[in-house]
């Protein structure tokens, strides 16, 4: 052990973490700096999924330019600038063969601000429904955002509702008509599970029937590297529940894709039949009954004031350059999969199993994103004996998994630290190959 579970242990209550299991992954990263400087030991890190690429210079000379022009003076228009709004019009029909209008499209802080927007708007659009139903596994924070809000919400471990199975268990989930909307993320978080065109098509008629909103979060656009999405204009296209589903927002982030994390820019995508829907509940706390002005002037307003008006030029430069197949963002992110599949190997070859190992009837995808357990550990002794041998990810458990085991992120884990993970998941495999 490179670091005793007692000073762990210490070192969790001294920071007010109740248990490492349910540590946030904020919470975690901090817990992690504290140890890695107090005992001189440097870790292998996979509990935060920070991108681990240059971000594209496209982005950063867009602005620069932008910058010396003025913007920083300048409030931008809460609706997004026309170039953003135009070119992610063109980039929802080049990668996801949707059609869609400009004013439609608009620009958040990134698919955090997205997700709460989206809570504080689609689900106060009925008083009689209580909120959220999330596919899970999921990103825990949503589910923090609608506790902070006082929604209720619902969910479901996706990996044994897969294929036909499905539909029978969100018409279960549905039929009571309390839920106001459906999230998930494709590729998933954590388990890099990939929905299929036809179970995104069972989730878009289901939410048709009850006339749910469907919330995509396409935080790892076309990051499911067994096929090639990243050719504009030709599939095959990122899959969405936007060829199925009335009412959609689809939520893109410029963190992952475009590595441009650290700038706090994305954009949604609102269907037509959304944005134009009128529902006079929304009155309780919109000065408009119309959902599209309701989340554009009441929400995303409230919220922040609208989006850094220097990064809406760089993502609209990105997405443009993107449009006309100049930058391959995909090409440059596909380095996450190669590096997952060789840490994969080496955990497997450690003593570990793949947790959420399959999509229906195929191995899952080598991503951003992988989960592993270990014998019949708990999430709680695997994260802190893994964090005693220098290594650290998150536990499943705060991600509505039923599962035991962790995720591990593959992008801040540098070639060179891939025999020092092995060096130490074989002293964690001696330790407790035995148990």
């Amino acid at each position: 052990m490179l670091v005793p579970i007692e000073i762990i242990d210490k070192k969790t209550k001294e920071l007010g973490i109740s248990s490492i299991e349910t540590a946030s992954i904020r919470e975690l990263l901090r817990l992690v700096d504290d140890l890695e400087k107090e005992n001189n030991v440097q870790f292998v890190r996979m509990e935060m999924g920070i991108p681990g690429l240059p971000p594209e210079n496209i982005g950063i000379n867009a602005q620069i330019d932008a910058l010396k022009n003025g913007v920083a003076a300048l409030y931008p228009n809460i609706r997004g600038i026309e170039e953003l709004k135009k070119e992610t019009s063109i980039f929802v029909k080049k990668f996801l063969d949707i059609d869609t209008i400009p004013e439609y499209c608009v620009p958040v802080t990134g698919s955090m601000q997205a997700g709460m927007a989206c809570f504080m708007t689609v689900n106060r659009m009925y008083k009689h429904r209580e909120g959220t139903l999330f596919i899970d596994p999921g990103f825990p924070v949503q589910k923090m955002q609608c506790k902070l809000l006082g929604q209720a919400y619902r969910s479901f471990d996706i990996y044994d509702c897969r294929a036909e199975k499905l539909h029978a268990k969100l018409e279960q989930m549905l039929c009571d008509g309390k839920v106001s909307s459906i999230l998930y993320s494709n590729p998933n978080n954590p388990s890099w599970v990939c929905l299929t065109d036809d179970e995104l098509k069972t989730i878009g008629e289901l939410a048709n029937k009850y006339e749910v909103t469907v919330i995509e979060d396409l935080a790892y656009f076309a990051m499911d590297f067994r096929k090639d999405c990243g050719k504009p204009g030709e599939p095959p296209y990122q899959p969405t529940v936007a060829k199925y589903a009335d009412r959609y927002v689809l939520c893109i982030s410029s963190s992952k894709i475009f590595s441009y994390a650290g700038e706090r820019i994305g954009v949604v995508v609102i269907s037509d039949k959304l944005w134009n829907t009128q529902a006079p509940d929304l009155l309780r706390f919109h000065s408009s009954d119309l959902f599209g002005q309701a989340f554009v002037f009441g929400t995303v307003y409230a919220l922040s004031s609208g989006t850094s008006h220097s990064a809406q030029h760089a993502l609209a430069a990105m997405f443009k350059a993107a449009n006309e197949g100049s930058l391959n963002f995909v090409e440059h992110t596909r380095i996450y999969g190669e590096t997952t599949k060789k840490m994969k190997e080496t955990f497997l070859k450690n003593g570990f199993t793949i947790v959420y190992d399959k999509d229906i009837d195929k191995p899952v995808a080598d991503g951003f994103y992988f989960t592993v357990t270990y014998g019949d550990m708990t999430s709680n002794e695997l994260l802190t004996r893994l964090v005693a041998h220098g290594i650290c990810a998150m536990a499943l458990n705060i991600t509505g998994s039923k599962k035991q085991g962790i995720r591990a992120c593959s992008a801040q884990v540098k070639p060179q630290q891939i025999p020092i993970l092995n060096e130490r998941l074989a002293a964690f495999n001696e330790k407790y190959s035995k148990r």
